[in-house]
């Protein structure tokens, strides 16, 4: 956390005399109880303004992550473990059920059921590792690197390396109880269901929950749960109400195991987006653009031969003949490949920029020496400061081309006196989705980017980094007193959540050189009109603030 000198002018600053001992012990009470009400405050400001570490509110991060679930519980509806089940399970209860109403009514209760065993699940994780480590973990690189592993040993098991099962025993014991009668046999036939499809519908749960972690809710676990097990609980609950249109279903067959395959090669392209991130924050500098391009185009290839039946695992039946339905995904798997392969000489490739690592990674890179770049240098040069602080930590963080970024506070308000402009402040991260999409789609555009290069300091300051600080910069954090701030992640994270009460990536603040805030803080905006607006109000209160 910056000290009192970082945040505010020292112009008017008196010397007193020293105080006696008594006057000492109360103005140090005072002061912890005024940093335990700024600590409490600045908690309750963001989990009122419900923001999270990927600068998006709440209700919007959820609904992604309920989409995400829904979707990808729709695909594990589609693999061998569970598809075949549902003529099955249908037929138990339009046969069970005697009238067509009991048998609707026993369905809907079935799919409740399943629904309920997923939340609690998703509940629990929440409650083992605590609503405040979602944040923590989402950008921790012993958690990463966890998750880079468990979705590679997923794939290889999609892929028919091996299956991931539970025991046999937990299986027969829930299927006996689901002989009981009224609710306790259907809610047994549910957690049958759950645990049979494990080694289908675990690799995918992995894959989802991955999702859920990087966001850092606290109810993400349980959201994406709830649009997993809803899309796997709605076609049983569909066809018991309408059994006859089980006939309209393609039959259970190999393409149940295809659709398995390309789930695993899926999951093996997402799980280096996990390693990207340990690389990133901590430096290990190897996990480069190209490196992640090539084997995602190697993937595509793989997938493309696979759809067309040019090449099969051991598990797989013969393609006699492609489908309609197979041609246009194997159509789709060779467009996407062939977009990436610009992407090995530095074309941007907008539409996935945001999960791959950042273009300035990128070591063979066309498109250098492009645009206004040499505009930044004679930025730089206008004022005393000529090393920039934090410069060769910060080379590989994703950069706009033309637009000098400053990673140090004490420097940036330096700069901001001598060009007599005011701070833009990016409170940013190296894993943050949204930062990356702002950069990418946001701070290009002309009217945008004009702004930035000429009217603003650009501070960005990382909350997520690992790089550990030398003792002489380890200041206390103000919201755990007695604590140090370690890291220059954890020293920007305290600075952000104590002054400006979020912990939000992207987050965005304008100050003058005093570290007045002159207009209201906002995150991701990819509105550019408004994003406009917000940087001309800042503009304006710089003047206002200057002339008086």
């Amino acid at each position: 956390m910056q000290k009192a000198a970082d945040t505010v002018s020292t112009g008017d600053v008196q010397f007193t005399e020293a105080p006696s001992k008594s006057q000492e012990m109360a103005e140090g009470i005072k002061k912890a109880d005024s940093i335990a009400k700024l600590k409490a405050d600045s908690l309750k400001k963001a989990t009122k303004d419900g923001v999270t570490n990927n600068g998006t509110d709440s209700p919007k991060s959820l609904w992604q992550l309920f989409i995400i679930g829904f979707l990808g519980g729709f695909a594990a509806f589609l693999l061998p473990c569970v598809y075949p089940m549902l003529p099955l399970t249908v037929s138990f209860f339009t046969k069970k059920g005697g009238t067509r109403a009991k048998a609707i009514w026993q369905s809907c209760l079935y799919g409740l059921c399943i629904i309920f065993i997923y939340v609690v699940f998703g509940l629990l994780i929440t409650i083992i590792f605590g609503p405040t480590a979602l944040n923590g973990l989402a950008t921790n690189g012993i958690f990463n690197f966890f998750f880079f592993l468990m979705l590679i040993v997923f794939g290889a098991s999609f892929l028919g390396a091996f299956e991931i099962t539970l025991p046999s025993s937990l299986a027969n014991k829930l299927d006996a109880n689901s002989d009981k009668g009224g609710f306790a046999g259907i809610f047994f036939m549910a957690a049958t269901l759950v645990v049979v499809s494990f080694s289908c519908t675990g690799p995918a749960i992995g894959g989802v929950l991955s999702s859920a972690f990087t966001k850092g809710d606290r109810l993400a676990p349980a959201v994406v749960m709830f649009g997993f097990s809803l899309a796997i609980a709605l076609p049983f609950t569909i066809f018991a109400t309408f059994p006859s249109a089980l006939k309209s279903l393609p039959k259970s067959g190999g393409w149940l195991n295809s659709v398995k395959v390309i789930l695993g090669f899926i999951e093996i392209a997402f799980a280096l987006k996990f390693l990207s991130n340990v690389d990133l924050a901590y430096h290990w500098n190897l996990i480069d653009r190209e490196v992640v391009l090539s084997i995602w185009i190697a993937i595509g290839i793989l997938m493309s031969l696979y759809l067309i039946g040019k090449i099969k695992f051991s598990h797989d039946s013969d393609v006699q003949h492609l489908t309609v339905t197979r041609t246009f995904f194997a159509m789709a798997a060779f467009a996407f490949t062939v977009y990436m392969i610009p992407g090995l000489w530095g074309a941007p490739l907008k539409s996935i920029s945001a999960l791959l690592p950042p273009l300035s990674t990128q070591d063979f890179d066309l498109t250098l020496g492009s645009g206004s770049s040499t505009n930044a240098a004679s930025a730089t040069a206008t004022t005393t400061i000529k090393e920039k602080k934090y410069e060769e930590i910060f080379k590989r963080l994703p950069k706009v081309k033309g637009i000098d970024d400053w990673y140090d506070y004490d420097q940036a308000v330096e700069v901001s006196k001598q060009l007599k402009k005011p701070i833009l402040i990016d409170f940013t991260g190296w894993n943050c989705v949204n930062c990356r999409l702002m950069e990418q789609n946001v701070f290009p555009n002309p009217e945008v980017f004009k702004r930035l290069q000429n009217e603003f300091v650009m501070l960005q300051l990382v909350i997520d980094d690992k790089t550990e600080l030398p003792a002489s910069e380890q200041t206390d954090l103000l919201l755990s007193p007695g604590k140090k701030a370690t890291t220059i992640g954890n020293k920007w994270l305290d600075f952000e959540v104590a002054k400006y009460h979020s912990n939000a990536q992207p987050y965005y603040v304008i100050i003058n050189e005093k570290g007045e805030t002159l207009v209201p803080p906002q995150g991701a905006n990819q509105n550019i009109p408004e994003f406009i607006k917000y940087l001309d109000s800042g503009i304006a209160a710089y003047k206002k603030v200057s002339l008086n």
